[in-house]
């Protein structure tokens, strides 16, 4: 063979190495993805613990189920936009909870509703009783960016605590709870609770099915390579 054909040999056995080596990073990286869903599985599946004994490590404390007592302070309630509910477009009610003994507020997502364009709603036709007794979820706040919207004061497009921190008259928790419905009858006011989400295994599984088949095509295009030359 020439040299130029050994090069070309070369690198495609360079290149090949480089798609099976990423292939087994993406297999590696489904497997960490497995390990923590099913670590926040069980934190799901746990009995519900009070809001003071959830972690302060944000990521200890993600899908921990709480119990909610407080009260809701509908005065400074928020909403999420541009959330959908079976194929409805809607948005999700964003409420402070007070708790007793302590100034520091738990912001709450109460549920969905229906807004025709994801964003506007009347919110006085969801005002429940004050106080709060139930079970939810703990989520956690996200950064990506300004969540605010131009002529919409109360309205996020997603929840960031630094913001809302600065539009409420007192201290946010630095997790938020998601309250989950108790299995009775819907009553009036009170939105349709939320469910727990999936957990999904995200894409790596057929990112490595690619990587693999770059890494088959390689081969195979260097062994009809040499078998031409």
């Amino acid at each position: 063979m020439k040299p130029r054909d050994i090069a070309f040999v070369a690198f495609g056995s360079v290149l090949t190495a480089a798609f099976i080596s990423l292939g087994f990073w993406q297999i590696s990286r489904l497997g960490e993805r497995r390990a923590f869903n099913d670590e926040l599985r069980s934190r799901a599946e746990t009995p519900p613990v009070g809001i003071s004994q959830v972690p302060t490590d944000t990521g200890a404390a993600h899908f921990r189920r709480v119990t909610l007592e407080g009260k809701y302070d509908f005065a400074h309630q928020i909403i999420l936009t541009n959330r959908t509910r079976n194929g409805s477009p809607g948005v999700n009610i964003i409420t402070p909870m007070r708790i007793a003994g302590t100034d520091t507020a738990v912001l709450v997502n109460r549920g969905w509703i229906y807004a025709p364009d994801g964003m506007t709603v009347d919110l006085s036709k969801w005002v429940e009783t004050d106080s709060v007794s139930g079970e939810g979820f703990v989520e956690n706040f996200h950064r990506l960016g300004d969540p605010t919207l131009s002529r919409r004061p109360n309205a996020y497009r997603w929840m960031d605590h630094g913001v809302l921190s600065r539009t409420l008259p007192y201290p946010v928790s630095n997790f938020f709870v998601v309250i989950i419905a108790d299995g009775k009858p819907q009553k009036p006011k009170i939105p349709p609770r939320l469910d727990v989400p999936p957990l999904d295994e995200g894409s790596h599984m057929n990112y490595a099915v690619q990587w693999f088949s770059f890494a088959a095509i390689s081969i195979i295009g260097m062994f009809l390579f040499v078998r031409r030359k």
